[in-house]
């Protein structure tokens, strides 16, 4: 390996540090409560120059882009392992518990993004792309005879839904156990 191509590696690796740097740092600050975090927060708590932040995210959409891809690598996992219950509505009890679990993680996040995302396409269409997913989740537990209900349905999805779950945390401040409480009489309520 020549100087030249041992100089270009070392920027590349430097710059792809201070890349995940950035995107750590705003995915930080958003945890933490800033919602819309200015640039020159985001270059502080990563380390880096005001310059660095610009070079690397010329636009917004691109580290809401990347930030999505640290959120999906951590969270698929769990949504997509395979249920372990038998019955239908274990499944489902199973999929409420694994809901619950990603919507803490996602909270701040999903939080900030309703914020920006009217100002932002790729966040709208994150948006839609995870409705569709809570979606298609809740379609694979349920039998066909509550699918075809979409009144029954509807309920289901919007018990389970990240907006329930956020309301019952937030909206009212209720603990991780109460919000499933709650969350689980609502679901035994509609099915009864």
């Amino acid at each position: 390996m020549t100087n030249v191509s041992r100089i270009e590696d070392g920027r590349r690796k430097r710059g792809d540090q201070s890349r995940r740097q950035i995107v750590e740092a705003m995915l930080d600050l958003v945890r933490a409560g800033e919602m819309s975090p200015s640039a020159s927060q985001v270059a502080e708590r990563a380390g880096v120059g005001l310059r660095t932040v610009f070079r690397h995210f010329e636009e917004m959409e691109i580290l809401y882009r990347e930030m999505a891809d640290v959120i999906a690598a951590k969270v698929m996992p769990l949504a997509k392992r395979p249920y372990t219950k038998a019955s239908w509505r274990e499944r489902l009890n199973e999929m409420i518990e694994r809901r619950i679990e990603i919507h803490e993680e996602i909270m701040p996040l999903k939080i900030a993004g309703s914020v920006l995302r009217f100002r932002s396409k790729f966040l709208m269409d994150d948006y839609r792309a995870h409705l569709k997913m809570e979606r298609a989740g809740l379609e694979t537990v349920l039998p066909e005879s509550l699918r075809k209900d979409q009144t029954l349905f509807r309920a289901i999805e919007m018990i389970t839904s990240f907006q329930a779950w956020r309301r019952l945390r937030q909206d009212q401040e209720l603990s991780v156990a109460d919000a499933r409480r709650v969350m689980l009489r609502l679901i035994d309520s509609v099915l009864a």
